[in-house]
């Protein structure tokens, strides 16, 4: 099995790694991207392709992992040359994931959405829906966990657009509430309280909630505008919009500094 890469960050070098272990043959093409990304993919040691036609030709199967403002025209780039089946696994709605899909001429499309983080979980669960899901869910014979969830595109990434909403939320909790407690030196307490209604593991949990959204910041901000965009069609999403503002902050707070924080309180201790 030939399985090829668009983008090639966090979630494409941890299940390279993956399929590679079990078997399957790993492809990418770097024409265009950033030298953190051609190191990444040097030093996971997959095949690199001299262009994204060439790329689209050698895979049985293409997964589609860039951040959501680059989805689309990820597709256009490759979408004529597709031979196999083409697997977005963006954090985009259903209307992106279907004008994503649009642009690939011979139809074997795919909507997927990665449920947890791939950093965390071995064999992090991805949920698959449309005519060919089920095609995609052979790469459970390659360590994969997949579970078809529906014959539609869209059923897929609606789900994890709704449980971003829920993740993402919380995540900006964490950060509002932690920095009032941060700036009267209880946050070590807020955390120990907190643990006793959410669980043993929750300040880690937290903790990391809110520095991969500072690492991150500005790929979540883009998946929560997909997200409200999203709910905006069922609802006023004022919760959501709040989160949205949240990680805009974030954002805006971070760019300004020559080097990302390490963790929430060197954030705290930076932001103006």
């Amino acid at each position: 099995m030939k399985i090829g890469f668009i983008g090639f960050g966090e979630v494409a070098s941890t299940l390279a790694r993956s399929l590679k272990s079990e078997g399957a043959e790993v492809y990418t093409c770097l024409a265009g991207r950033s030298l953190k990304t051609v190191e990444l993919a040097q030093s996971s040691d997959v095949n690199i392709c001299p262009s994204f036609h060439k790329l689209a030709d050698i895979s049985d199967i293409i997964l589609a992992a860039v951040v959501p403002a680059q989805a689309v025209n990820a597709a256009k780039i490759i979408g004529k040359h597709i031979k196999g089946l083409y697997v977005d696994l963006n954090n985009v709605s259903p209307s992106t994931v279907k004008e994503v899909l649009r642009q690939i001429s011979n139809g074997k499309t795919v909507d997927a959405a990665i449920m947890g983080s791939v950093t965390r979980e071995e064999n992090v669960p991805i949920i698959a829906s449309g005519k060919y899901a089920r095609d995609f869910a052979e790469l459970n014979n390659f360590g994969m966990k997949i579970e078809v969830v529906g014959q539609e595109i869209g059923q897929a990434s609606a789900v994890k657009m709704l449980r971003s909403a829920y993740t993402k939320g919380v995540s900006a909790l964490l950060f509002e509430s932690l920095y009032a407690a941060y700036q009267m030196n209880i946050d070590d307490l807020v955390l120990k309280y907190l643990a006793k209604t959410e669980g043993p593991n929750f300040t880690e949990i937290a903790t990391s909630r809110i520095k991969n959204s500072i690492i991150h910041g500005e790929r979540r901000t883009q998946e929560v505008g997909e997200v409200l965009n999203f709910l905006s069609e069922y609802e006023d999403p004022i919760m959501t919009q709040a989160t949205f503002d949240v990680f805009r902050l974030m954002v805006d707070q971070v760019s300004s500094m020559e080097k990302k924080p390490d963790d929430y309180r060197e954030l705290f201790r930076k932001i103006k």
